[in-house]
């Protein structure tokens, strides 16, 4: 993510340098005033640039998930793309706003003059530039909404619909006001296809086209209570499901108003077209699926997305696996895909971190699935019970001069601390695979 991102930075920001370096700073213009045109153009480049880049990125492309790493990273750079976008668009506002300072410091003298056109086109541009500025403002309140943890996601989801319209505008804003030179530089070029991207994204989503070649409907089939918090659904979906990997996840709709979600796949897939979903209440939408949810209940369901893949471990490294809570589904779906052919299961170990094993749900399935592997070794770590797992605790149990692999899945903070100190005992000699499931 952050490469991708710099990336985008980096190349925008040379496009601008090379522009300046070419065509040179406005003639006549006194230093603080070309200063404040050049900062001007640059933070309204990166805006849009970075903005398009979030409402391209927003449609989901499956091509992306290889150099990505999956379509949750994907969801992640479109985040940090768009609070990056947010942040330069509130840069360039407050340059524009910097005018009446540079007049009380030096004057009107020396301002750079402004490109004139007149008639239609200057009609054009004045409407151009009310659009930005009131996108901007909504821009910035999105921005809250959407970092304020504690605000309904109902609201957000549906304030969020909005954002199409807003990039429109804002793209209408830069083309319009974008100076004529840039559209011989590279710069210009740079601009448009980024622009292209962004408007095919905003389009997509304003039609509500955006997965619809991957989505398949079905029926609820099974409900289940494993534990008061987790809800478990079966579901039997329509052709057209093309089958996933064991550690997918789709996008998940009980409800059209309620919107899409992000689900681990917690079964192997029989190519039966049944999958299932282990639900465990953390929001307010989650908490109140079980009171909606009810056998022969229509669902939609788009995917398999997802890099969390079995397929995809480093063959001479070591495989350690972690689990903590509700991240324990895509590792069933794991275990359950290796039962039809144990011998060729590979030799990895599991560690279950959990509040509780007396009470777990999960415990007694992840036993009997391994109990059936030869290759897994399986470990629980119940914090009731004063069992914690820590770095330390996994170096000891494995050769440090041998390449490592984790595969984790579980709450951020436990995995912030273990990748640190892993990433240090092991020297560079360890990867760490995560899947990161908070997408606002």
């Amino acid at each position: 993510m952050k490469t991708a991102l710099t990336l985008i930075i980096t190349l925008i920001t040379l496009a601008w340098g090379w522009d300046v370096l070419v065509a040179g700073t406005p003639s006549g213009g006194a230093a603080l005033w070309v200063l404040r045109q050049e900062a001007l153009y640059l933070s309204g480049l990166l805006s849009i640039a970075l903005m398009s880049v979030a409402m391209f990125l927003a449609t989901r492309p499956t091509w992306l998930e290889a150099p990505l790493g999956g379509m949750d990273r994907v969801y992640r750079t479109h985040k940090w793309a768009a609070i990056l976008a947010c942040v330069f668009a509130a840069l360039h506002w407050l340059i524009e706003m910097s005018s009446d300072i540079l007049k009380a410091i030096i004057g009107r003298e020396g301002r750079v003059p402004k490109e004139n056109f007149g008639g239609f086109i200057e009609v054009l541009r004045d409407l151009a530039e009310d659009l930005g500025e009131w996108a901007i403002y909504a821009l910035l309140a999105m921005l809250a909404i959407s970092l304020w943890r504690r605000f309904p996601y109902r609201v957000w989801r549906f304030l969020h619909r909005a954002m199409p319209v807003l990039y429109l505008m804002l793209a209408f804003h830069a083309l319009l006001l974008a100076p004529t030179g840039y559209w011989t530089q590279p710069v210009g070029v740079l601009l448009a296809v980024l622009i292209a991207g962004g408007v095919y994204g905003s389009v997509l989503a304003l039609g509500g086209r955006i997965g619809r070649s991957r989505q398949v409907r079905g029926s609820v089939v099974a409900l289940d209570h494993p534990a008061a918090d987790v809800l478990a659904v079966r579901c039997r979906l329509d052709a057209g499901w093309p089958g996933h990997r064991p550690g997918q996840f789709a996008f998940v709709s009980f409800d059209d108003s309620e919107g899409q979600h992000p689900f681990t796949i917690a079964s192997a897939d029989r190519g039966d077209g049944e999958i299932s979903f282990q639900i465990k209440a953390l929001g307010d939408y989650t908490r109140q699926l079980a009171r909606r949810l009810a056998v022969g209940q229509p669902v939609r369901i788009e995917g398999p997305y997802g890099r969390f893949d079995i397929a995809r471990q480093q063959l001479d490294a070591q495989q350690i696996w972690i689990a903590g809570g509700i991240g324990v589904t895509p590792f069933l779906a794991w275990l359950e895909a290796q039962q039809a052919r144990p011998a060729d299961a590979p030799a990895a170990d599991l560690h279950y971190c959990t509040r509780d094993r007396d009470g777990d749900p999960f415990v007694a399935r992840l036993q009997a699935l391994s109990a059936q592997l030869p290759g897994i070794r399986l470990y629980v770590h119940s914090a009731r019970q004063g069992q914690q797992l820590g770095a330390e605790e996994l170096a000891a149990a494995h050769d440090r001069a041998r390449p490592a692999e984790v595969w984790f899945c579980g709450p951020q903070g436990l995995a912030d601390s273990l990748r640190k100190d892993l990433h240090e005992l092991w020297q560079g000699r360890l990867r760490f695979h995560q899947e990161a499931f908070v997408m606002r």
